[in-house]
């Protein structure tokens, strides 16, 4: 009997092995999964802060960042054409869709989503081996060989027709990431392009610690010294360390080693044009109960924003009455360009995917490695990294998806 082998039990890797299975004639192909981790899915059941944030439904290639954006079309249509969500349907998962288009279990388990997953896979056959590390992978005339160690610490030899590679990057170590698929990548001759840590938060070089705990509606801009890479809206959280929040972990994705001036700057006020808020916070003055600083942001600010944002202004702090046309400009410009620099992404524990990986010109719309019959990479494995709210998970179901099936089609045809 052929046999695929799927090297990682994360998303990627079940939705590779539940397609394969599912497109297989019975009994012409045995489906094996090896996982690190005493469990697969362990980072799945962590996405979405618990509730799995398993696709949205604005998918389009600008919600990706990859060094090659030409060789990521044909690549997003594969992972569309597979349809991850009427695929979930077909397995029975009822979802619900939030007004960012965030579609989400049901229930609102990511626990379901697995448990779902490995029901099918047992149902199919499909054997699981939990706690197994992938040591090397070697191709031979037959196909591949496997080499993995057990719980024990036994080392154990597999034969493969297919190999599909689902083992993630550097995000998530806590998850059992180690990077061996992108290394591996790499030991079959693949291009990669810098890993970095992406959809992660930010250190600044001088972090204003009493700002912790502050959200804030903004523009956040991204920039490599004076040239704008990327910008988003949303809300950014203050940190002790500097800066978070979607629109905050979003410019991570440009954040690639490449950048060697990084600065974002943050629109405090991203409805009002400069000179509009220059001359509405000199309107405010007369109506001010008091002279100080603090009474100026009432309504405005969060009291401590305001505070900090006043001093990196260099206003002083009392007898607003007496500001200058030119200090309320200056105030209204430091609102719409608040500048933070010496950036420094939070490491890997903290990222949710990783930047970089296997050049997308190295891989088919099949996922399988240009060269290799039968090798397949998949998921985070490769140079995309989607935006926070479900992005990525679509790229790691559909590929997979696309994957396993085609997988299973090879080795059919080729038995026939």
């Amino acid at each position: 009997m052929q046999q695929i082998v799927i090297l990682g039990g994360g998303a990627a890797g079940l939705a590779a092995a539940l397609a394969a299975a599912q497109s297989a004639p019975a009994g012409a192909v045995r489906v094996t999964v090896l996982d690190r981790n005493p469990r697969c899915g362990k980072k799945l059941l962590a996405t979405g802060n618990g509730r799995c944030n398993l696709d949205n439904t604005g998918i389009a290639p600008e919600q990706y960042f990859t060094a090659d954006p030409a060789a990521l079309r044909p690549l997003l249509a594969a992972v569309d054409a597979a349809a991850p969500l009427e695929w979930f349907a077909a397995l029975g998962l009822y979802t619900r869709t939030d007004e960012a288009g965030r579609v989400y279990p049901y229930s609102n388990q990511a626990a379901d989503v697995l448990a779902l997953l490995e029901g099918h896979l047992a149902r199919l056959g499909v054997e699981v081996r939990t706690s197994c590390t992938v040591q090397t992978l070697s191709q031979n005339r037959s196909g591949y060989t496997i080499l993995c160690e057990d719980a024990e610490g036994q080392d154990q030899t597999l034969r493969a027709d297919a190999v599909i590679c689902a083992m993630g990057g550097n995000a998530g170590p806590q998850f059992g990431t180690d990077g061996f698929g992108t290394r591996f990548a790499a030991q079959c001759g693949g291009r990669l392009e810098p890993l970095y840590p992406c959809l992660t938060a930010l250190q600044t070089a001088k972090p204003n610690r009493s700002l912790a705990g502050i959200r804030a509606k903004a523009h956040a801009a991204l920039y490599n010294s004076s040239t704008l890479l990327a910008d988003y809206r949303g809300e950014v959280q203050f940190t002790d360390y500097g800066l978070s929040g979607i629109c905050i972990m979003d410019l991570t994705r440009h954040l690639t080693p490449a950048v060697k001036s990084p600065a974002v700057e943050l629109d405090l006020f991203p409805d009002v044009a400069e000179d509009a808020l220059s001359a509405l916070f000199a309107a405010r003055v007369p109506l001010l109960p008091g002279d100080m600083a603090a009474d100026f942001w009432l309504g405005l600010l969060n009291a401590k924003l305001g505070r900090a944002l006043w001093q990196a202004a260099g206003l002083p702090d009392a007898d607003v009455h007496r500001l200058s046309a030119a200090q309320w400009q200056k105030l209204a410009h430091t609102a719409k360009h608040w500048r933070f620099e010496g950036l420094t992404p939070c490491g890997w524990r903290q990222a949710q995917t990783t930047g970089g990986g296997l050049a997308l010109t190295e891989v088919e719309p099949t996922f399988q490695f240009k060269g290799c019959p039968g090798l397949y990479f998949v998921g985070e494995t490769l140079d995309c990294a989607g935006s926070c709210g479900g992005f990525n998970l679509h790229w790691a179901f559909g590929s997979g998806l696309a994957a396993g099936r085609d997988a299973a089609k090879h080795l059919c045809s080729r038995k026939r």
